[in-house]
């Protein structure tokens, strides 16, 4: 398959109004899901053997101003780079001779059997990507038989998503800041099957790239998304500045934690805290019952100069204890940073910029070859560190000298 070019897709990067056709012969639906793992070797696909080539080849698809908005970083980029290079930094010690030619990768998070302990965390805007967007992360998420959580910015609606794969999905939650608006999308969430809630608390961004390439999101694209999230009331006649100018007011960027009792009194999901990097703060979460803590900078986009994931990981695991689940998001370019990851205690991780990577470069196909690609290398270290299961990645396989 040659690699999509997608010109049309410029529009996200220069205020065109409309996104372009499906491809001649894209798959879609179930179709595309059953036949995800019969077309994923043919000849002249994109070749890729690890997630730096996705990077690159993102780079030659996508519009400049489209890629940047995805790879780069807040500010100077500080937290960006140490999410990557802190991982680099903690060296692996492994035994000798333990006899291991197989490893079980088989994860369970709240609840949930998982083929690998790596899911698909929520990016927004997948449709700036790949025409198919959410719907072909999903797909492909079902076909290697882990979790996709979906953003609330994702480009395609609740419903939409929940129809393109059967596979397990969590929804990312931004809240409007009308209660009746979050109410019924929380409700249309559990109606569609998802099966936990994750509220991203660390907001705003400030990024330099997309200030000098002026980045913005098409009309029709953000008119969808607003009317996706339950504002029903908007229509086409708006002006494009109108729907900015509601977008702005429209979001609650000011949580407490009494917001959870309140979407506590309202759902029966799981919830997780996604962008915890303080020991207190998880702390305090679990106090308050929430069944997970995703340990997230929100992938350096949002405050530079805070400490990357991993650095803040085995603190956050020591205070949580077994009474919650932690996750971690960010940083994770390789299978020996998932295995370094777990080491320190965390039940899984979540990739963002790896698949938005691999979605642009090759649709439905890349996100999954780039799970396939981590889940690789996850298993060649554990075999290499004579682990037959997760539960026999433990810290002393780290050098304590490299550990944060």
């Amino acid at each position: 398959m040659k690699r999509r070019k997608f010109s049309g897709l410029l529009a996200l990067g220069a205020g065109a109004m409309s996104m372009p056709a499906l491809p001649a012969g894209e798959a879609t639906g179930q179709d595309a899901e059953q036949a995800a793992g019969q077309n994923e070797e043919q000849e002249g696909e994109v070749v890729a053997v690890c997630v730096k080539d996705y990077k690159e080849l993102a780079r030659e698809t996508l519009p400049p101003a489209t890629y940047d908005y995805i790879t780069t970083g807040s500010e100077d980029e500080v937290t960006l780079r140490e999410n990557v290079e802190a991982f680099r930094r903690i060296r692996l010690l492994p035994p000798l001779l333990e006899g291991v030619s197989q490893a079980n990768l088989t994860a369970t998070v709240l609840g949930e059997e998982i083929a690998q302990p790596v899911l698909l965390a929520p990016v927004a805007g997948l449709r700036m990507f790949h025409p198919e967007g959410a719907l072909a992360a999903a797909r492909a998420a079902a076909a290697a038989k882990t979790i996709v959580a979906v953003s609330t910015s994702a480009g395609s609606s609740v419903e939409e998503v929940a129809a393109a794969a059967a596979g397990p999905k969590w929804f990312q939650l931004y809240c409007p800041k009308d209660r009746a608006v979050t109410r019924r999308l929380v409700e249309r969430v559990s109606e569609a099957g998802y099966r936990a809630i994750v509220v991203t608390v660390d907001l705003g961004e400030r990024k330099d790239a997309d200030r000098r390439n002026r980045f913005s999101v098409p009309k029709e694209m953000l008119l969808k998304h607003l009317v996706d999230v339950g504002h029903t009331q908007l229509n086409a006649q708006m002006t494009y500045q109108e729907l900015l100018d509601f977008n702005d007011e429209a979001w609650d960027l000011s949580l407490s934690w009494e917001f959870f009792d309140w979407l506590r009194s309202i759902t029966d999901l799981p919830i997780l805290l996604k962008g915890v990097l303080r020991p207190d703060d998880a702390l305090r979460a679990v106090s308050i019952g929430l069944d997970g803590v995703v340990v997230s900078n929100h992938g350096g986009r949002r405050l530079d100069g805070v400490p990357s994931s991993i650095e803040v990981l085995g603190k956050i695991v020591e205070v949580v204890g077994d009474r919650a689940e932690v996750l971690l998001d960010g940083g994770v370019r390789r299978g020996a940073d998932v295995f370094k990851a777990l080491a320190l205690g965390a039940r899984a991780v979540l990739i963002g910029r790896p698949y938005a990577w691999a979605l642009a470069a090759d649709g439905q196909r890349g996100v999954r070859s780039v799970l396939r690609l981590l889940e690789e290398e996850l298993e060649n270290a554990m075999i290499a560190s004579g682990c037959r299961n997760l539960a026999a990645v433990q810290p002393d396989l780290l050098q304590s000298s490299s550990v944060p």
